[in-house]
């Protein structure tokens, strides 16, 4: 006899599962009727913990901002100093989606799909960086310690190339950059970034 799950198991089962499928195909890539097959539940009992697949979307988005970095420590356990700062909330978030590469998945789907909701939940994702990078740059290019240019330009490229990096390690597995350690390939490109920049201490 199959053990019935308390409430709380059937939903923590209903996310899981729900959240691979739609790091796979997206939100309207996938039906209710094939969750709850993937399941062996019926239909049913995904409505009575979810109201809708709407629903069930967002608390699947909800649980990944549940587990949204904090970059405190890093700033905290830092010399003060933008590149040390930059190269630990990297670190932080580059480990963080490393553990966890549907989110990446979700991210790409997201940005197929087109929807404003999910397109501005992934966007805040990556505001610490964007915000960092950008207001950072603007004091050291007064202080002529970068270069003069847009910051949010900068930002943007900075948040390329972790994006790409994550895709082609953690997405792709691509066989160029296996042997590269990933908080490796986080570091140089950290330092391509800030000779990019004109950073000087």
């Amino acid at each position: 006899m199959t053990k019935r799950l308390k409430a709380s198991e059937r939903r923590a089962t209903i996310l899981a599962v729900a959240k691979v499928l739609f790091s796979d195909r997206g939100y309207h890539g996938v039906s209710v009727d094939e969750i709850a097959r993937r399941l062996a539940v019926s239909p049913a009992i995904l409505y009575r913990h979810f109201p809708s697949k709407e629903a069930l979307y967002e608390e699947v988005l909800n649980q990944i901002a549940c587990k949204r970095e904090s970059y405190v420590e890093a700033v905290v356990n830092s010399d003060g100093s933008f590149p040390d700062v930059l190269r630990k909330i990297t670190r932080i978030y580059i480990e963080s989606v490393s553990r966890d590469p549907d989110y990446l998945r979700m991210e790409l789907q997201s940005a197929l799909e087109g929807s404003d909701a999910t397109r501005q939940f992934f966007e805040n994702r990556w505001r610490p960086f964007t915000d960092f990078i950008e207001f950072s740059l603007k004091e050291l290019s007064a202080e002529k310690r970068a270069a003069r240019g847009d910051g949010k330009i900068a930002a943007l490229a900075f948040q390329g190339m972790i994006r790409e990096a994550l895709y082609a390690k953690c997405i792709f597995g691509a066989a160029r950059y296996r042997d590269i350690d990933l908080q490796e390939l986080a570091d140089q490109l950290t330092s391509l970034f800030l000779r990019a920049v004109g950073y000087v201490d």
